[in-house]
């Protein structure tokens, strides 16, 4: 429920400032303002004084309350596996252990590589999901001491709610596997089942480069993939938009800051 705060802070300060030396009964409220009536007697000059500064400061407190609550419930939104452990060893099952990276755009580049990354989106970055302090978590897999892959989700916003989407992807930046965790939708079932996952192993974001995310347009493999619930339209282009985001994302972050030669030579 939406909260009124200039009502709660009102109502709140108004509570506090009942006059402790007053009857209960008599409902009678202080202002902000000392009452000129009460100036000549000491008693009651003397009880509006505390419960002025009382007043001022519990209104203080709870406006600080409400805005604390307002700021984090509009904070930026990461996106993390919900249990790390079970869910890498499932997606790579030949995996030893992991390494948890964060960074985040404005970490990495600040508003020039938000830019660039709009611009190899071919949309807009926008809404909670979106800002550029979002924090995003990398998972680094090895296989022993050696780093066989990533796995790497985003939030996305879709008809009803968030998607999470997550990747699975060799050192070379293909997809190995494809998991939407958190979907919000009558189609999720249909959505978040393996046989649509793995219409998205093999590619890479080259392949997703050709996907027009304003237009929802697809060509080549991309084009490929099949919505398996008509209904669904609108989530199932979600998905693709946030797919060619992280594959994007996951450049900018991981491959593009690799060697040429240590790309290539990947396993």
């Amino acid at each position: 429920m939406k909260m009124n705060t200039h009502e709660i802070n009102h109502n709140a300060s108004l509570s506090a400032c009942r006059h402790p030396g007053l009857d209960p009964g008599s409902r009678h409220l202080l202002t902000m303002r000392l009452d000129p009536r009460f100036r000549g007697n000491d008693e009651l000059s003397g009880h509006s004084s505390v419960a002025w500064r009382l007043a001022v400061s519990a209104a203080i407190t709870i406006l600080l309350l409400v805005l604390t609550t307002y700021t984090a419930s509009w904070a930026a939104v990461g996106c993390d596996l919900n249990d790390p452990d079970r869910d890498v060893a499932r997606l790579f099952p030949e995996s030893t252990g992991y390494k948890t990276v964060y960074t985040s755009i404005l970490q990495k580049g600040g508003e020039p590589l938000l830019a660039r990354v709009e611009a190899r989106l071919g949309d807009k970055f926008h809404g909670l999901y979106e800002t550029i302090d979002v924090p995003y978590t990398i998972y680094e897999i090895f296989a022993g001491k050696k780093k066989i892959g990533y796995i790497h989700g985003v939030n996305q916003k879709g008809q009803f709610g968030g998607i999470q989407v997550f990747v699975v992807l060799d050192l070379e930046g293909r997809i190995r596997g494809f998991y939407i965790q958190k979907m919000t939708s009558q189609y999720a079932g249909k959505l978040r089942d393996a046989k649509f996952g793995k219409q998205f192993i093999g590619l890479t974001l080259k392949d997703f480069e050709l996907y027009d995310v304003p237009k929802g347009k697809a060509s080549g493999s991309v084009d490929a993939i099949k919505n398996p619930a008509p209904g669904a339209e609108d989530d199932f282009k979600a998905a693709l938009r946030a797919t060619k985001k992280n594959l994007i994302l996951m450049d900018e972050f991981v491959y593009s800051t690799q060697p040429a030669t240590s790309r290539k030579n990947a396993p």
